[in-house]
């Protein structure tokens, strides 16, 4: 890399890595899905295009991020490898970290729906007991998500086309403060929607 701390720590070599303004949001977004650069550049609103392609570059030297063939036609799309996917659990813990600093809401920031892929099993994971399957809509800004519960964990994901149980409508930063546990289903019940089976989305959002 081309700046270094210059300590043998593996603190210090972590953020050698990762710790370049960018660097965890490219990690954030490939760990949605492997994306191409273009989907990149739409999904980091506010990156300089000369400035991504040198934190891809980057990442890529570094051994974190991989280019690779689409399955259809020759567009090259960027993923990351097994080592850089080995990222979620940190990212993961940040994103539980930063509940407190979620609280004020969004204000004037940004918000992709796409974003609850890797929030909502960040905040959910810990919390939701897995003896029950289900899978629940989420939907936010004309976009659905799915989660699904079984015996092996959580998911989150775009919605694939399957039965959902129920589908619950609200604002983002009411999804968020459920998942985190700083809302309360009951108190917030009449500032959300929902379709379905309602049992289902407690078990997920009022554990």
């Amino acid at each position: 890399m081309s700046r270094s701390y210059g300590q043998y720590c593996g603190l210090a070599r972590a953020l050698d890595v990762i710790g370049d303004r960018w660097n965890l949001l490219i990690v954030r977004q490939l760990l949605v899905a492997p994306a191409r650069y273009r989907d990149l550049l739409d999904g980091l609103a506010g990156v300089a295009t000369n400035l991504l392609s040198d934190r891809l570059r980057d990442l890529e030297a570094a051994g974190v991020v991989e280019r690779r063939l689409a399955d259809e036609g020759n567009a090259v799309i960027y993923a990351l490898t097994a080592w850089g996917a080995q990222l979620r659990e940190p990212i993961e813990g940040l994103i539980r970290w930063s509940a407190p600093l979620m609280v004020r809401g969004p204000a004037e920031d940004r918000f992709r729906p796409e974003w609850l892929a890797v929030a909502l099993p960040a905040l959910l994971g810990s919390r939701v007991k897995t003896d029950r399957s289900a899978t629940v809509g989420v939907a936010i800004d004309g976009q659905l998500f799915q989660v699904q519960v079984t015996g092996k964990g959580l998911d989150a994901s775009p919605h694939d086309g399957r039965a959902l149980d129920a589908v619950v409508r609200a604002e983002a930063a009411i999804v968020l403060g459920l998942a985190a546990g700083m809302l309360d289903f009951d108190e917030i019940r009449p500032l959300v929607e929902v379709e379905g089976d309602e049992t289902a989305l407690r078990a997920i959002f009022g554990a």
